[in-house]
């Protein structure tokens, strides 16, 4: 039944609440961006905590009220009136006791932070390249759906269509949070475009998702950056346009390379390069947290095990499976068509189900 040691929990937080809601608004806190941004992030992180915790509060005053009701009053219609709110009440308590035990685990926090989304041809060729392509068509569906926004930095068509490699990033609300568990090998059956005879062949792509480095994640010395700038090229290698508008980043400590031809102009290559160059370097670190989590979580639903097959994308049977939380549904025409919210929601009540077991051990 009720726990007044989490309610407890809740409002011990609420001093800390309070005092970044000050903090927040003193001048010499403003002035400082990055102090700001810090702490203007761990309020927004409580204030789920806090307004559950109230709603949870009102909720069981309510219930003692009546309870209170029931053991003094006389008059039956009265009696009645608080039978069932007790009922109603004691029907909602142990949801909202979970949701507030899932919102007192500390979240992954890169959760809020928006994404860069990458999509790679496999083992398979032209088929490879095309499913790839598939997959970005609903990747794109499904951003549309969300209301995010979405922008290819670098792409590399493949000969027969689709993509050999295509890169974007995809902003809005909680978006690396709620596409994090699509990392992985996603593996495809289906007759290919290129079969004659009518067979099922099996190819593959990976798709890497990783959180946006903010700003103040990660300081870039420019020193260490080596620039080049070359023409953007489109499919078969014909030039696009004859300025030198593209741009390529080399990080000369850690070799990593990013190139971006998106854009018509050559500084806003640079910035987005230099953004995804400022990611790529936060997830080197962010893979050793994903490899501890690893560790402890059996499905592995949102961790950096990008070489893992995680889903089969079967045509014949017009079937779609999960292999993490062994999750089949028979809709995937609607599912290539973005419609994917409903296997992303079985996967987070994967994790959540693992979060609230850790934190009972």
């Amino acid at each position: 039944m009720a726990e007044n040691s989490l309610l407890e929990k809740v409002m011990g937080l609420q001093e800390k609440y309070d005092t970044l809601q000050a903090q927040l608004s003193d001048p010499e806190v403003i002035s400082d961006m990055k102090k700001y941004v810090q702490l203007n992030k761990e309020y927004k992180e409580l204030a789920p905590i806090i307004k559950a915790g109230g709603e949870y509060k009102k909720m069981m005053s309510d219930y003692d009220s009546a309870k209170e009701i029931l053991a003094s009053e006389k008059d039956e219609e009265l009696r009645e009136m608080a039978k069932a709110e007790i009922s109603e009440i004691e029907d909602k308590i142990p949801a909202v006791e979970e949701n507030i035990k899932l919102l007192l685990i500390p979240a992954d926090p890169q959760d809020s932070k928006n994404a860069i989304l990458e999509i790679r041809g496999g083992t398979g060729g032209d088929e490879a390249a095309i499913f790839a392509g598939d997959l970005f068509r609903m990747y794109s569906k499904y951003a549309e759906k969300k209301g995010w926004k979405l922008e290819v930095t670098n792409q590399s068509e493949g000969a027969a269509g689709g993509f050999k490699e295509i890169v974007c990033k995809i902003s809005g609300d909680h978006v690396y949070g709620t596409l994090k568990y699509e990392s992985g090998v996603h593996r495809v059956q289906r007759v290919p475009q290129t079969e004659t005879q009518g067979r099922v062949h099996t190819s593959a792509a990976s798709v890497a998702v990783l959180p946006e480095a903010d700003e103040f994640d990660i300081e870039l010395n420019m020193n260490d950056i080596r620039k080049d700038t070359f023409c953007s090229s489109g499919p078969g290698g014909q030039s696009v346009n004859t300025t030198y508008s593209a741009i390529r980043l080399t990080h000369i400590p850690s070799g990593i390379v990013v190139q971006c031809q998106d854009e018509k102009s050559q500084l806003k290559n640079f910035d987005k390069a230099l953004a995804e160059l400022r990611t790529r370097l936060y997830n080197m670190e962010y893979e050793k947290y994903l490899n501890e989590i690893s560790a402890k979580r059996k499905t592995m639903v949102s961790t950096g095990d990008r070489s893992a097959k995680i889903r089969t994308y079967n045509y014949p049977q017009s079937r779609v499976t999960d292999h993490r939380i062994n999750y089949t549904m028979y809709n995937l025409p609607v599912f290539m068509d973005g419609e994917i919210q409903e296997v992303i929601d079985q996967l987070q009540i994967a994790e959540n189900a693992e979060r609230l077991k850790a934190a009972a051990e």
